[in-house]
């Protein structure tokens, strides 16, 4: 008799879906409603995204991307909109082919900035983007609830309040294949190498090299994922 205990506690390894998930392209009526609706004012956009926001229906899913196709700069097919995603000008992102966006994930642009998401990103739930200059390569999985910071007060003349302060805002790249783990946090000005891999709650500050892992708070290199690998850095 097979031992329940082992088979309950077993490791297993299975195919990524995300990852692998073949990009299929949009049906020609979701393109044509969103050309109609980029005429559009941005706050009657935000209106008719509110009715479909929250709904679970497949109707829902499919509303939530026309939307956004007519929202964005540029939006790629098989792109997933989970339930609740919050956004601030749109307008301003370039969004690659089969990107998830998971339910109330927050990405934060800005009228004058740039936010550029690659071909199957995977953005978890709850995570936050401050996308006033963001740019996230292809195959980028950030877990859920991480954070992307991408400005802050500059604290000065200390006599007045730091939120009355200029902010200065800092380009952020998380390059191609990066993995960011769950709550993790991304200080602006910071680069994610190729490969990478952020430990689950660390504090980034300063660059991660290529196919580097850092953990920690602040974080540090721990390792690099294998040694020929590590040459790709040079």
């Amino acid at each position: 008799m097979t031992d329940k205990r082992t088979t309950d506690n077993a490791v297993r390894t299975v195919p990524a879906v995300h990852g692998r998930r073949l990009v299929e392209p949009d049906p020609p009526f979701e393109r044509d409603f969103a050309a109609h609706l980029r005429s559009r004012a941005p706050e009657t956009l935000a209106d008719l995204y509110g009715r479909f926001a929250n709904g679970e229906s497949e109707f829902d899913a499919t509303m939530r991307r026309i939307v956004w196709r007519a929202m964005c700069r540029t939006f790629g097919d098989g792109v997933r909109i989970g339930r609740g995603v919050l956004c601030r000008h749109a307008e301003t992102f370039t969004m690659g082919q089969g990107v998830f966006i998971g339910d109330h994930a927050v990405i934060q642009g800005r009228f004058d900035g740039s936010c550029t998401i690659g071909d199957h990103a995977w953005i978890g739930p709850q995570a936050f983007l401050d996308a006033r200059n963001l740019a996230i390569e292809e195959r980028v999985g950030l877990g859920p609830g991480a954070k992307v910071l991408g400005s802050m007060h500059t604290g000065v003349p200390a006599g007045i309040p730091i939120i009355d302060t200029e902010l200065e805002i800092k380009p952020v790249r998380i390059c191609a294949w990066a993995d960011v783990g769950v709550n993790a946090v991304i200080l602006p000005g910071v680069t994610v190498g190729k490969g990478a891999i952020v430990g689950a709650g660390a504090v980034v500050t300063h660059d991660v090299p290529p196919f580097a892992v850092v953990a920690g708070v602040p974080a540090r290199v721990m390792r690099y994922r294998t040694d020929e690998e590590k040459g790709e850095r040079e």
